[in-house]
């Protein structure tokens, strides 16, 4: 089978088109066949290193395809069943091996492209404004990179849940994106704090998701209200260095966490809560996928190269 390796750690150029062995799924475990696998920036941060994982490795977190083959003790799963996943190494390649307890039925009706497409940053959305700050009708939050996979599928779930959303873009192209999601509000990054501020008469709002990382920190402080809540879900512009837990104190009693889905999926049941909640809202049209880039797998260096580049919107996928 043809896949994508990570023989040292560094820039999309490590990302090596090679062929290989066909797996073999053991105890627990499930071969899948993929449709298609997502690109996120997670993806990056294995690739470069900044979080540890060993070369070689094949790299994708997320991916969605049709059952090859069960291994030993595996109930529920069956071969010809379509499902998909997320948080396991591996599905930027053509086939996958899988524990069973890590997939997620994917409902007819359903293109395995759009299920790969709304997994990983889906749940992610879905915790974030359920759990990690759960929004409610009246509250103003803040979305960064609104026209992103990730800020797209945030500002249409706040919406849902009663919210009124202010996004941050870097285009007008993004802009208009970011409002046909439902963003009541957008700004640029020059100077977003001092416009959040104006738009909610200086009170700041109830919470910042923020995917961005060391480029937004200190605007998405300053844009909280008092007892507010940053979610620092990601570093897209690199990782916050070490600051001093008064700015907390100072700012209003502020809360920071940087959360990570798999936290919030620990459980079956949570996993399976959360997806439903996700191919749920696809089904009933009330959550909008937005496909920005479909890659050949051996683009994949491509793919992540424009995803770095700030050259895309919506949803990366790599078609093996």
């Amino acid at each position: 089978m043809r896949a994508i390796v990570v023989g040292r750690h560094g820039g999309p150029e490590v990302l090596e088109p090679v062929e290989r062995e066909d797996p073999v799924p053991g105890p627990g475990e499930v071969l899948i066949d993929l449709a298609a696998s997502g690109v996120n920036y997670i993806d990056v941060y294995f690739r470069t290193g900044a979080y540890k994982q060993a070369p070689p490795f094949a790299p994708g977190m997320e991916g969605a395809g049709t059952v090859a083959a069960v291994g030993e003790g595996v109930t529920g799963v069956a071969p010809g069943d379509r499902v998909a996943w997320q948080g396991v190494l591996g599905s930027y390649a053509q086939r996958a091996v899988v524990p069973a307890d890590r997939t997620v039925p994917v409902p007819d009706g359903l293109s395995l492209e759009d299920a790969a497409a709304s997994l990983l940053q889906g749940m992610t959305a879905h915790y974030l404004t359920h759990s990690t700050y759960a929004v409610g009708p009246g509250d103003t939050v803040l979305v960064h990179a609104a026209a992103g996979g990730m800020g797209l599928l945030l500002t249409q779930i706040a919406k849902l849940r009663g919210a009124r959303v202010i996004g941050t873009v870097s285009t007008p192209e993004k802009e208009r994106l970011a409002r046909e999601a439902g963003a009541d509000e957008v700004v640029g990054y020059d100077g977003f704090a001092a416009e959040v501020r104006r738009l909610t008469g200086g009170e700041g709002v109830a919470a910042v998701y923020d995917g961005v990382g060391a480029a937004t920190f200190d605007g998405s402080l300053e844009s909280l209200r008092p007892r507010g809540t940053l979610a620092l879900y990601g570093a897209a512009s690199g990782q916050v260095p070490p600051f001093d837990p008064q700015r907390l104190n100072a700012a209003g009693s502020l809360f920071l966490t940087r959360p990570t889905l798999a936290h919030y999926t620990l459980t079956r049941d949570e996993l399976l809560e959360r997806a439903a909640a996700v191919y749920g809202w696809i089904a009933r049209g009330e959550l909008r996928l937005h496909i920005g880039g479909r890659y050949e797998l051996a683009d994949a260096r491509r793919a992540h190269e424009d995803l770095e580049g700030r050259r895309t919107t919506g949803k990366l996928l790599l078609l093996p």
